[in-house]
């Protein structure tokens, strides 16, 4: 129904770093101008692994907008806001939990995961079990049609649609829905309406996704349909009922090719890390300081880059030209490694002064901020309470 409505969020569990940069910020900076974009501050996911310390929550939440509207992000194209100042998603994920098997929770693969590597926390609690479900209603209630994520979250995507799915088939029996659906499909004109319904049968009865594919371009490019008739046809089309949650799509997202100072991935639990928007003389001194080939222990020696962490570096911010210089000149030991590390200090530094020069408004004045998270909180939740309307009515709830 919204194909072209994306849905991000981030939690607020410290300062951002170079790896969150390009692991997430820049693909949002590039798909606010492709779709329409709403990013959201988790809080209440940070607080599935950091309930004993909310404070800490409180604290990054704005300089971590700070930091998304630093590298980009424009409040005037995209809405900003904050989970937790959108009730209605607690709303939504109290009454999914009502008909979500317990089983579905507990296959999600970081359910796992993420127990034994952070073992210090306490994390069997319902908040962590149930931490997907209230991602899936995240997504849901904004009738996203994409979600960017990597690889690795793809399987909290899956968990959304399976959801989505079950609910539709629980609670789209609307009375009189074929007859309901058969009037719809006259407003798109006999020609048109033949259509659908021939592509509506190879679907049902042959499963040709391509058929249901075409039968959705053609009621988007239908305009005398209201929403409504569009919601009730989409459902009349997969021989569901009525579609009252959508299903989303992966956005798969390229994961980061910037790694930490230590040559592993660039993570605050290792301490590796270069600041969004650090201080330039700190930059200078982590990069100046960082290990390189082991190989290349006097200056004399001859090294090999695909062995220096700085080199994964030099990838990302460097020229082909520099990146060509800098090759040969490790391997030959023409150059050393302090000279190396010089062209990606001079790009890192640059890059953080256009971060600086964007923060600079917002820290000078800080209920700028507060008033743009405030306006995006007011459209999300519009958008919010539609589609708990919806679902609401469904379930019988709007008695």
């Amino acid at each position: 129904m919204y194909p072209q409505r994306v849905l991000s969020g981030m939690r607020p569990t410290g300062a951002l770093h170079l790896g969150h940069y390009h692991g997430v910020l820049k693909n949002w900076v590039r798909l606010q101008s492709e779709y329409e974009c709403l990013f959201f501050v988790a809080d209440w996911h940070a607080l599935t692994t950091h309930y004993d310390n909310p404070q800490m929550v409180g604290e990054n939440v704005w300089q971590m907008v700070v930091d998304w509207l630093a590298a980009g992000i424009d409040p005037n194209q995209v809405t900003l806001f904050i989970q937790s100042r959108v009730p209605e998603h607690a709303e939504l994920h109290l009454l999914l939990s009502m008909c979500t098997p317990l089983g579905w929770l507990e296959r999600v693969p970081t359910y796992k995961d993420q127990q034994e590597r952070l073992s210090e926390k306490d994390l069997s609690t319902y908040g962590f079990l149930g931490y997907p479900l209230l991602q899936s209603a995240d997504i849901l209630i904004y009738r996203a049609g994409h979600v960017p994520v990597g690889e690795d979250q793809v399987p909290h995507v899956e968990l959304t649609r399976e959801v989505a799915r079950r609910f539709n088939h629980l609670y789209g029996r609307e009375p009189d829905f074929e007859l309901k659906a058969e009037e719809a499909v006259k407003k798109l004109g006999s020609k048109r309406a033949r259509l659908v319904r021939e592509l509506r049968t190879r679907f049902q009865e042959q499963g040709d996704e391509p058929a249901l594919e075409q039968a959705k371009a053609v009621l988007q490019e239908t305009q005398n349909l209201t929403m409504d008739d569009r919601e009730l046809l989409f459902g009349y089309l997969e021989g569901a009922r009525r579609l009252i949650l959508v299903e989303p799509q992966a956005l798969l997202t390229e994961a980061s090719r910037l790694t930490g100072l230590d040559g592993q991935k660039m993570s605050k639990s290792y301490n590796n890390t270069i600041g969004l928007r650090e201080d330039p003389d700190s930059v200078v001194k982590k990069i100046r300081t960082m290990p390189t080939d082991p190989a290349r222990v006097r200056r004399s020696d001859p090294g090999n880059p695909e062995n220096c962490p700085v080199w994964t570096l030099h990838n990302v911010y460097t020229s082909d030209e520099q990146r060509s210089w800098a090759d040969q000149g490790c391997r030959s030991a023409g150059i050393g490694c302090l000279e190396c590390k010089q062209p990606v200090i001079d790009a890192v530094l640059a890059e953080q002064a256009v971060f600086n020069e964007r923060a600079r408004p917002y820290l000078e004045e800080p209920d700028l901020v507060k008033s743009i998270v405030a306006d995006g909180c007011e459209k999300a939740r519009d958008l919010a309470k539609q589609t708990m309307r919806d679902v609401r009515e469904a379930m019988g709830l709007n008695y």
